[in-house]
């Protein structure tokens, strides 16, 4: 069966997969318009990578089903679906130049040499490597070895291309330089890109949508802004760097999105993430906007660690009921020191509950 050329929708139906009596996917359901980049985000081990590969063949669904429009394709061999594959080992052929790499495909799929020379100049100016195309692996740097395998992947023409944390292996210059390439060789291609991350920078700086995963499970999906700004749960608001928990107790509502509690000693007010707030409540604050504060009118803790991250310093406090408080200084601080820490309001995210 033939995969269109062109499609509309990527829509995956309740698929879940299973290892024994582990429940690795559970109900996962998104639907993925054309041109669109989604980033799969979570922990290790909530799932991200079993989703990439069902959707790619590698793994079969154990439930649910796949469909390109109103073709099902969970039903097809892995070389059937067509799908451009990046992963974190680029898996390059060491004795093959760069042009046979990114050829390979198109030779396994039986193309003519000259459909498959046209294809891999395309794919080879794609990715900005004209000057390296006849270079072996081993001459390249890591950032350039990446590049041949997105073109290895684009080559073929593909109307998905999957990535698995494909940037895990390269240095921090790099990453943020592959993060851009990434987003124009999506943008020039006009398919869909799934690209699986445990980095919430990459996810924020890369996707049209992010689907968080926990255990399996899809917890949110949302535009980078929805999710920074107002992670719907509290496992969703750790996956995106709220990384304070305050437990709170005497929650009131405030209005209709403010909520008024005491926590570590103090009276707060946040904003509500559901309806209606009472009693027992768990807080989440970024550690950016934690900041020192006026003595008194903040968290009092005790500055337990400090280090220079460049334009600011980050520390660890601890406050005296023994909650870890993150927080940032524009200025260094010493161990032992007494301070206070506060933040805005909104941005505290106040959550049903308790500490776990």
């Amino acid at each position: 069966m033939a995969l269109p050329d062109s499609f509309k929708t990527l829509r995956l139906d309740s698929v879940g997969r299973t290892f024994g009596a582990t429940q690795a996917l559970d109900n996962f359901s998104l639907e993925i318009k054309r041109g669109e980049f989604i980033a799969i985000l979570g922990p290790s081990g909530c799932g991200k990578s079993t989703a990439l590969n069902c959707i790619s063949g590698l793994l079969p669904a154990t439930s649910g089903s796949i469909w390109l429009d109103d073709k099902r394709i969970d039903t097809l061999a892995v070389e059937d679906r067509g799908f451009g594959m990046v992963f974190q080992h680029y898996a390059l052929f060491p004795h093959m130049t760069v042009r046979a790499n990114i050829g390979f495909g198109l030779k396994m799929r039986g193309a003519s040499k000259e459909a498959r020379e046209k294809r891999v100049d395309e794919a080879v100016r794609t990715v900005r490597l004209e000057s390296q195309a006849h270079k072996l692996p081993s001459q390249l740097s890591g950032g350039q070895q990446q590049r041949v395998a997105i073109a290895r992947a684009i080559a073929i023409d593909p109307p998905l291309v999957l990535m698995d944390e494909p940037l895990s292996n390269l240095d921090t210059k790099l990453r943020l330089e592959m993060r851009q390439e990434i987003r124009r060789i999506h943008q020039s291609l006009g398919s869909v890109t799934i690209y699986v991350t445990h980095d919430q920078d990459e996810a924020l700086s890369l996707a049209d949508r992010i689907v968080v995963l926990r255990d399996g499970m899809i917890r949110q999906v949302g535009t980078p802004e929805e999710l920074y700004e107002r992670p719907a749960t509290l496992d969703v608001a750790e996956v995106m760097g709220f990384r304070n928990r305050l437990a709170g107790q005497n929650a009131q509502m405030v209005g209709h999105t403010d909520v008024r509690f005491s926590s570590c000693g103090v009276a707060l007010q946040g904003v509500a993430m559901v309806p209606s707030l009472l009693g027992s409540i768990v807080a989440a604050i970024r550690p950016d906007d934690l900041v020192p504060v006026a003595k008194g009118q903040g968290l009092a803790a005790t500055v337990e660690a400090i280090e220079y991250r460049g334009h600011d310093y980050f520390g660890l406090a601890r406050a005296g009921d023994g909650t870890e408080l993150f927080f940032r200084s524009t200025t260094p601080l010493t161990t032992g020191l007494s301070i206070s820490l506060g933040t805005e309001p909104s941005k505290i995210l106040v959550y049903p509950g308790e500490m776990p």
